[in-house]
């Protein structure tokens, strides 16, 4: 019944938390969620591995009862979401320095919404804007 309503009244936060929980089920460890600065917003930020081998998933979550012509949220992810994401990334980096050697990835989670029962998609993000 709760996830029901939570589905109902807020479907953008039920993805998230599928994400999330999915991520935590590999390993991953959550930095933070819904992390907000001047820029925008990022739904998830992650954490995995130890050392220099240390991971940094930025995680753009986008949920869809069905494809659209937006292809499940893809074409969401503009040019302008794109420079918002990247100006996002780099304030967090400047409060949170102790993770600007790890390697970071960028990823849009495309999570479909029941009646839905198909698996979240993974597009890496490789071509975000270098903010100076």
């Amino acid at each position: 019944m709760q996830v029901q309503n939570s589905l109902r009244n807020n479907p953008g936060r039920w993805a998230e938390r599928r994400v999330l929980t999915l991520l935590r089920q590999n390993g991953w460890q959550c930095l933070a969620e819904r992390w907000c600065c001047r820029y925008g917003e990022i739904d998830l930020l992650m954490l995995k591995g130890v050392g220099p081998a240390r991971r940094v998933l930025v995680v753009e979550v986008k949920a869809r009862q069905r494809c659209g012509p937006d292809g499940w949220g893809v074409a969401a992810m503009n040019r302008q979401k794109r420079r918002r994401l990247a100006r996002a990334i780099a304030c967090w980096l400047s409060t949170s320095p102790v993770f600007a050697p790890c390697v970071l990835n960028v990823v849009l989670a495309l999570v479909p919404l029941p009646p839905s029962a198909g698996n979240v998609r993974w597009i890496p993000i490789l071509d975000l804007p270098v903010e100076p």
